[in-house]
């Protein structure tokens, strides 16, 4: 075999910061601070304060290979972590805070993390946390010596500013092999323990490229990036990494993450790119609709984490806001899709549009899909048959992190993912329901899903979940449990009425429960394993 002539040259995530700092030296990255101040200074200065980072890492004896756990909010201390940690070698370990607190002890145990930085705001979880972490032996405090608690149960605490002040920004990133590991995401657990998934810089660096292009985010650097989705968890679906690569304009919320914090970052430093989870969106179109405020700069938002119903996708369009749904996981990286139309999708105009927005999109280059039945066998892309939807791509997970190869791979190499899809022949995807959610009625699947996408155009209704509920007759029967929009009203019999003539009659909801909230994961997905036992004693209508 003859080899190309090509500079053999590794992909590193310390590549990324190094372009952002001589090609957009001068771009912004605008920063809230958690007493709602703004923060501002330049892709330069990051990444001069990332070097400094670097070197007191080092002089406080973290090595390659060390995981370097990070406990923050979106903000510009939090970016510096993301590359100095990985840029010496080390991986860094995002830690959820929103987990519960023996989700937290076992997953910085399980990492081994040995150093733990740490926001202003979550002093005392800190405190709560450290008898439970004794590999832990140093603890940086991400705030200036003015913050600096005057008592604390943490020993060897640091101070983030005094590290940075205190050290040279001189410093040569290392050169290494391409798949050394990066950065540590633990999925949110929703049954038994936390998995880890382990990234390297190849990984990331690919998927920073490819989630760039313009049918997934559309960066560059013409743009300004509001990322919502938390840097805590999934690496803020890599916007970190592709802002950087683009030299996009950075903007970071902090942890003011409600309408109207929202909408004045949007406004102030004209955001027209912004990533996130529905309920954001939500609470943003309220805000906007309560105060008769209109979206201006804001061209693109992409929605992850939980299926987008229609009506939020044509609020947006009345703002003048094209929606793009992603699909991905922690497993891959976490982009799979994008609900990007394509050139033949032009001539059939608003219609055509909205059905592609209402999927979770077709595959980013690199990343092949499949559905299969229940013994395994692929199934055909022809937007009707469902099954299990399988991945596999060079941003996608090989086995967990300290974790033997198990039933999540297929012996010839693709992840399950847990969720049961369509897949028509251009690629769009359509989750129809999660593997553990969908509901079986007399031998039948129902989605949840779409019983939720429906009940979601209703005025009234702020937020659905459908579960399926232990029926005598029908194996399982659906159950809509929601939430009403502040001052609104609706009853039983008008919601299960506002399906009729939109599904088949059989997949109609036979009751509905009003409740106050929904129970939520600790990254705003549904908790219907506490639906489904809260309801397990459900006594049916008449």
């Amino acid at each position: 075999m003859q080899y190309g002539q090509m500079m053999d040259q590794p992909l590193l995530i310390s590549s990324l910061i190094k372009h952002a700092e001589q090609y957009h030296g001068d771009g912004e990255i605008v920063s809230r601070q958690n007493d709602g101040a703004i923060f501002r200074y330049t892709w330069a200065d990051a990444a001069r304060r990332t070097r400094q980072l670097a070197n007191a890492l080092l002089d406080i004896g973290v090595s390659p290979g060390d995981c370097v756990g990070t406990m923050a909010w979106n903000a510009y201390r939090h970016l510096e972590t993301y590359y100095a940690i990985s840029g010496i070698g080390a991986i860094c370990h995002t830690v959820n805070h929103r987990l519960f607190i023996d989700q937290i002890d076992y997953i910085v145990n399980h990492a081994e993390d040995r150093v733990l930085l740490f926001d202003i705001s979550f002093l005392t979880l800190a405190e709560q946390l450290a008898p439970a972490l004794p590999n832990i032996h140093t603890w940086i405090l991400m705030g200036s010596r003015e913050q600096m608690p005057v008592d604390t149960r943490l020993n060897n605490l640091l101070c983030y500013e005094d590290l940075v002040g205190s050290h040279s920004d001189r410093f040569e990133w290392p050169q290494f092999d391409e798949r050394t590991a990066s950065s540590l995401c633990y999925t949110s657990g929703t049954t038994g323990h936390p998995k880890g998934v382990l990234y390297s810089h190849r990984s990331t660096v690919l998927h920073a490229l490819a989630s760039s292009l313009p049918d997934a985010f559309d960066l560059s650097a013409q743009s300004c990036v509001l990322p919502v989705v938390p840097m805590f968890h999934v690496n803020g679906w890599g916007i970190p990494y592709s802002a950087a690569l683009n030299g996009a304009k950075l903007v970071l919320p902090g942890n003011r993450l409600d309408g109207a914090s929202i909408y004045q970052l949007i406004e102030e430093e004209e955001v027209n790119l912004a990533a996130g989870v529905p309920t954001v969106w939500l609470n943003l179109l309220q805000h906007c609709e309560n105060n008769r405020l209109r979206l201006h700069p804001l061209r693109r938002v992409v929605v992850g984490g939980s299926a987008v119903p229609d009506s939020m996708t044509e609020h947006m369009s009345e703002h003048g806001v094209e929606l793009r749904q992603l699909w991905g996981m922690t497993e891959v990286s976490p982009c799979g899709t994008m609900s990007t139309p394509k050139f033949k999708h032009r001539s059939g105009g608003v219609p055509a549009l909205r059905k592609i927005q209402a999927t979770q999109g077709r595959p980013l280059f690199g990343v092949e899909m499949r559905i299969v039945d229940g013994a395994g066998q692929p199934l055909p892309h022809d937007g009707v048959a469902f099954g299990n939807l399988q991945v596999r791509g060079p941003w996608v997970l090989s086995q967990y992190f300290k974790r033997e190869r198990d039933a999540s791979h297929t012996d010839d190499g693709w992840f399950n993912t847990g969720d049961v899809a369509k897949l028509d022949a251009d690629g769009y995807m359509r989750i129809t329901d999660r593997t553990k959610d969908v509901i079986k009625s007399g031998g039948e699947w129902i989605s949840s899903i779409e019983l939720e996408n429906i009940l979601m155009g209703h005025p009234a209704i702020a937020e659905a979940a459908a579960v399926g509920v232990s029926h005598p007759k029908w194996d399982e029967r659906p159950v809509m449990v929601v939430v009403l929009k502040p001052g609104m009203r609706a009853s039983r019999e008008e919601l299960l009425q506002f399906y009729e003539g939109k599904i088949a009659k059989w997949w109609t909801p036979d009751d509905v429960l009003f409740v106050e909230e929904l129970p939520h994961t600790a990254t705003g997905k549904l908790q219907k394993v506490k639906l489904r036992e809260r309801l397990r004693d459900h006594q049916w209508p008449g």
